[in-house]
């Protein structure tokens, strides 16, 4: 009698229906976009590049232009280096940018386009030509999310810019992650009032939210200047936000090249992750935190004591970007909010770990976390877990209708409302706005859901 070799059943594939993610290289373009006079270029089709400035438009509510190779039918056979040459090319007669920031796309990165050799072959066939500086980075979608290309994008910066040790300087380099103008803005101030001057990579706080102008202008003002890149390797130490970063960085790599110390601490967000900033800066510099830091700490403190009545016990799906997930469970445990759904679009990077070295000791009971995930997968989860709030972008927004419960819309990217890019997260002065946003939340719903309402709560 013959024997039946049956095979392992697997899992059917579940397409993604509703990604937790976006696009590697539009996290590259927006870190391009934080250098001054820069010009973010997608090697790949010209559908990536107009998704990609959709998404980023739409949230800064900025002009927004990304250069591509545009990519054919034919390029796809034969590869792609002529449409890359000569579309830096057409970028340097329309534009004259300071630099132009290179990012691969899944085409480019499947066909197996060589991007050092061809700008190598470019700088040689032109060097006649007044050069920009050329960065480039490998952001292939299927390997990685908008976190990883905006991770990408810096390492490279560093790393192809910063090529020999600059000269000591009384400087800090702040590598903030995925955060808004605002924040960028307000780590300014806080360096400002330590007497310490700040290399902020990328900068955004311009040239993603920019002033009225008379005139349209090609690039925008603002961004990390190339001579403050180049001089990182003299700086006094690097800050570098996140728990769930990539092993090797920008702040890694100059720390191994150059001997800069590299701090790397949780995103700022809430009391005790802001207490880790400040006492950095506080290690750095050799200096207290201004009383203008301490007023704003005390009253976080204060605000936690009125507002803890209201949020008390509320339970919370929190989604987006890993490092932005993790400190806002930082800042949820502080405020008594159970977090029963931690969601992300990445994979791998050490969400659950994170938030349990932020919560522990806090909060009241460890959140189901999830990497990898679309909204399809967190919805079947959360419905089940009843949730009072829903904490993350704007994509979450058709749950939160559906469940009938409040959406508090942070990170990135933000459409169905107005000021995404001016969202403060970071320091104290941060937790507090986003204290009182989750506060003002669930008075709102309690006064919707009741007959009478209240005029006085």
């Amino acid at each position: 009698m013959s024997k039946v070799i049956t095979k392992a059943s697997k899992p059917n594939y579940v397409s993604t229906t509703n990604a937790c993610k976006l696009c590697t290289p539009l996290g590259a373009s927006m870190a391009f976009r934080g250098v001054e006079g820069a010009i973010p270029f997608l090697h790949g089709s010209q559908g990536c590049a107009t998704y990609m400035r959709r998404y980023v438009i739409s949230h800064f509510r900025e002009p927004v232009d990304i250069a591509s190779s545009a990519l054919g039918e034919k390029q796809a056979v034969y590869g792609g280096g002529a449409n890359l040459k000569k579309g830096a090319l057409n970028v340097m007669k329309k534009y004259e940018p300071k630099l132009i920031g290179v990012a691969t796309t899944c085409l480019t990165e499947t066909i197996g386009d060589d991007v050092p050799m061809i700008l190598k072959e470019f700088f040689d066939e032109f060097s006649d030509l007044d050069l920009p500086e050329i960065v480039h980075v490998s952001t292939p979608s299927y390997n990685g999310t908008h976190t990883d290309g905006w991770h990408g994008a810096v390492r490279s910066l560093v790393e192809q810019l910063c090529t020999t040790r600059a000269a000591d300087a009384e400087r800090v380099n702040i590598l903030p992650n995925m955060v808004s103008c605002e924040d960028v803005r307000h780590l300014q101030d806080i360096c400002r009032d330590f007497g310490i001057g700040a290399t902020i990579l990328p900068d955004i706080s311009e040239t993603l939210d920019g002033p009225a102008l008379e005139d349209y202008v090609k690039i925008p003002s603002g961004g990390t200047t190339l001579n403050e890149i180049r001089e990182m390797s003299g700086s006094r130490a690097t800050i570098e936000f996140g728990r769930c970063l990539p092993k090797h960085t920008g702040g890694t790599s100059l720390q191994t090249a150059f001997g800069v110390k590299n701090h790397r601490i949780g995103l700022p967000m809430g009391l005790r992750e802001s207490d880790r900033f400040f006492e950095t800066l506080e290690d750095i510099t050799g200096d207290s935190m201004s009383q203008r830091y301490e007023l704003e700490r005390g009253r976080l403190v204060d605000a936690y004591v009125d507002g803890h009545k209201y949020v008390f016990g509320k339970r919370a799906v929190v989604y987006g970007e890993e490092d932005l997930v993790a400190g806002l469970c930082a800042f949820l445990a502080e405020i008594g909010v159970d977090v029963v759904l931690a969601g992300t679009g990445s994979r791998n990077k050490g969400l659950e770990a994170a938030i349990a070295s932020v919560t522990n000791g806090v909060a009241r009971m460890a959140p189901q976390v999830r990497e990898g995930v679309d909204f399809h997968d967190i919805a079947e989860e959360a419905a089940a877990l009843k949730p009072d709030l829903l904490i993350g972008h704007s994509k979450g927004y058709r749950y939160a209708k559906e469940w009938n419960i409040p959406i508090i819309r942070v990170g990135f990217p933000i459409h169905d409302r107005f000021g995404g890019q001016r969202i403060l997260h970071l320091g104290y002065k941060g937790a507090l706005n986003l204290f009182d946003m989750i506060v003002n939340a669930v008075i709102e719903k309690k006064q919707s859901d009741s007959d009478i309402g209240y005029g006085y709560i």
